[in-house]
């Protein structure tokens, strides 16, 4: 029988069947396309299971090819990564200007990952309720005046807001798989128990499922809207670590360098110092924003630091 991971809590994962949710263990183990995971089944994977025999639990069987997934360095394993979701038609990044104040860094590492697997991404300025000081404001402004220009839709929203729900972010959702991610205290829980109450944060039953040992705020969970489509919670992420994209393919997840990619002077130009290379050259000229460049040298770094 053929289903979908809705949860999962590392050793167990509750997939969802045309009969129901049924509580499922891995059978054996599985490749992963020669990565190195943590966690081999992912919250939106499509799965077959089988009933064991005389027990209420059911094995996994096999795992069905992923579409897409978004996929972080593990915080935990070196060399490890970790796979947030899968098979998702859109990402959202909740991001708030002060108490966490989500960094530009953070964002551009987010949206590096959804280029590779070209899933639209939108960033969501949650806490728009607040009032916030000047400086506040300006970084609202930057991240307008960023993002915008490339495509990047920006939403200013307040979770507590009825209105902003109803009008701007309920209508995106609909017939969609959305992944949810930012920070901790962004307000991703506010965020969803408001658009599905019943959810109310099913972690805390899942914390008295596995007490012992496992952290399971490291795992997301997908939970149905009522107007049809899916929500995938995830955990608040800390740091965003990038996954083995090379010097050379880097570039062509930033939107605005892919554009000029082909036209410098050398082939294998990293768009660093080399002599003739057009993305140094539409920077100078203000084509492309110092911030973003910034992010993509930072990046550059941090995968040399792992090699």
């Amino acid at each position: 029988m053929n289903g979908r991971v809705v949860k999962s809590t590392g050793s167990w994962y509750i997939v969802k069947t045309e009969n129901g949710l049924v509580k499922s263990r891995l059978r054996g183990k599985f490749k992963q396309d020669d990565l190195k995971l943590t966690n081999p089944i992912a919250v939106g994977d499509y799965v077959t299971v089988t009933k064991e025999e005389g027990q209420p639990t059911w094995t996994i069987d096999e795992i069905l090819p992923r579409e897409n997934y978004i996929i972080r360095k593990s915080t935990r394993k070196t060399h490890f990564s970790h796979i947030i979701a899968s098979n998702i038609d859109q990402a959202f990044l909740i991001i708030t200007l002060r108490n966490p104040r989500t960094s530009l860094g953070f964002i551009d590492r987010f949206l590096v990952s959804t280029e590779s697997f070209r899933i639209p991404a939108t960033i969501i300025v949650n806490k728009m309720d607040l009032e916030y000081k000047e400086k506040d404001l300006d970084y609202l402004q930057d991240i307008h005046d960023i993002y915008d220009i490339l495509g990047y839709d920006v939403l200013e929203i307040s979770a507590l807001d009825e209105s902003d729900l109803q009008e701007q972010f309920m209508p995106l959702l609909t017939e969609k798989t959305t992944l949810l991610s930012g920070h901790s205290g962004v307000g991703k829980s506010t965020l969803l128990n408001k658009i599905i109450p019943e959810a109310d944060q099913v972690t805390k039953e899942i914390s008295k499922f596995s007490a012992k040992g496992v952290h399971t705020t490291t795992f997301a969970e997908m939970f149905e809207i009522p107007k049809g489509g899916y929500l995938i919670d995830t955990p608040g992420i800390k740091e965003f670590g990038i996954l083995d994209i090379s010097d050379f393919e880097l570039s062509h997840y930033f939107p605005e360098m892919r554009k000029y990619l082909g036209k410098c002077k050398y082939n294998n130009c990293r768009h660093i110092n080399e002599p003739g290379c057009m993305v140094l050259e539409k920077l100078e000229e203000g084509y492309i924003h110092p911030y973003r460049y910034d992010s993509y040298i930072n990046i550059l770094n941090e995968e040399d630091d792992h090699r």
